[in-house]
């Protein structure tokens, strides 16, 4: 499965993932995008709300960007 979510970091409300109407998601982050520590938090993010292992999740596009497809 693939999802594209658009990533928001240094949030200061809860940790969150929301779901778009275009099936597309919005993840607000409290970690900063700095030493992949935004990265790292949208993968537990993602494993908590899924309910999957953080081993199975991929970063396939955008690694380095605030849009990202995700494979899991």
């Amino acid at each position: 499965m693939q999802i594209s979510v658009r990533v928001k970091p240094g949030v200061k409300g809860a940790t969150r993932l929301e779901k778009q109407e275009d099936g597309s998601y919005v993840a607000f982050l409290h970690a900063r995008a700095h030493d992949g520590e935004a990265n790292k938090a949208l993968l537990e993010l993602i494993s908590h709300e899924f309910h999957i292992p953080k081993t199975s999740i991929n970063i396939v596009a955008g690694a380095k960007s605030r849009n990202k497809t995700i494979s899991f």
